[in-house]
């Protein structure tokens, strides 16, 4: 026997209290794990307090041996339009300091965790129209609901787009079509997502689920160690993506905000920015 025990995993039962207030979490009894982040049990309204909780979650999950799908995806029929109203206060009270807490150090980690930290494979649900969706869009598996739209409101906002989500635009648009993108705000549409290669299938939003179970009961018909395997070869191309630009581009990005001397997170800012979007318009501007 040996001198030393193993230190304990992580157990559903408890992690999935500690996480209740950010994600609804259901697994299932072959691994298969459902994790639906809410606020209030409603869309993700973006703080500080859900922008850390989510690299958490990410690394606990992985840490668990029994889980063997992820599947990730936001609540309602929004994926994430706004911020808690006073979700960014320690922000504004102390930027200097938030900054790098909060951005640098916990942005960078919700990345790397979801490509470096689950053995598993993922399938990522945009369940409606919502920025920061690079979450879902970067899972291994995506899958997106009829009328959700993707778009990023950074540079509107006057924020450098650069924390995770130029790495996937650039990846999965190419160079020209992530440039207008990220400059113009441009509200990607479900079925145009799919002609550009940024989701693998559009379906109804009340079948979004179903349809990740499905795949994910195929998934599991191979063994675990060729899933774990398989996972690994299918996201190298993230996991170079984001060792070559990912810190850098939270770098030049987190410059911009501290010169600024300003944080852009203002709640009616926000839902200002992202009107055009539920008006069915391409960008801001026309």
């Amino acid at each position: 026997m040996s001198l030393q025990e193993f230190v304990p995993t992580p157990r559903f039962e408890e992690y999935s209290e500690r996480f209740k207030d950010f994600f609804t979490m259901t697994r299932r009894e072959d691994g298969v794990l459902l994790v639906e982040a809410h606020t209030l049990g409603g869309p993700i309204q973006l703080s500080v307090q859900n922008h850390r909780a989510l690299g958490q979650m990410l690394k606990v999950v992985g840490a668990d041996p029994r889980n063997e799908i992820l599947i990730l995806t936001g609540s309602g029929d929004e994926f994430m339009m706004g911020s808690d109203p006073e979700g960014f206060a320690l922000e504004e009270e102390d930027l200097e300091y938030w900054a790098y807490e909060y951005a640098y150090k916990d942005g960078r980690i919700n990345v790397s965790a979801l490509v470096n930290d689950l053995e598993i494979p993922t399938i990522g649900l945009l369940n409606g129209p919502g920025f920061h969706t690079e979450i879902v869009l970067m899972c291994d598996i995506s899958l997106a609901a009829e009328g959700a739209t993707v778009f990023d409101l950074h540079y509107d906002i006057g924020s450098v787009p650069a924390d995770g989500i130029h790495n996937c635009f650039q990846e999965l648009l190419g160079v020209k079509r992530a440039a207008y993108a990220l400059l113009t705000g441009e509200a990607i549409t479900a079925e145009k997502a799919l002609e550009w290669g940024m989701v693998n299938e559009v379906v109804p939003r009340d079948q979004l689920i179903a349809r990740a179970y499905a795949i994910a009961d195929h998934i599991m018909t191979q063994p675990r160690t060729t899933r774990r395997l398989t996972t690994q070869i299918v996201r190298r191309p993230w996991k170079q993506r984001i060792v070559n630009d990912l810190d850098g581009g939270f770098g030049i990005q987190m410059f911009g905000h501290i010169a600024k001397k300003k944080a852009v997170h203002g709640e009616g800012h926000i839902r200002s920015t992202v009107d055009y979007v539920r008006e069915g318009r391409k960008n801001n501007f026309d």
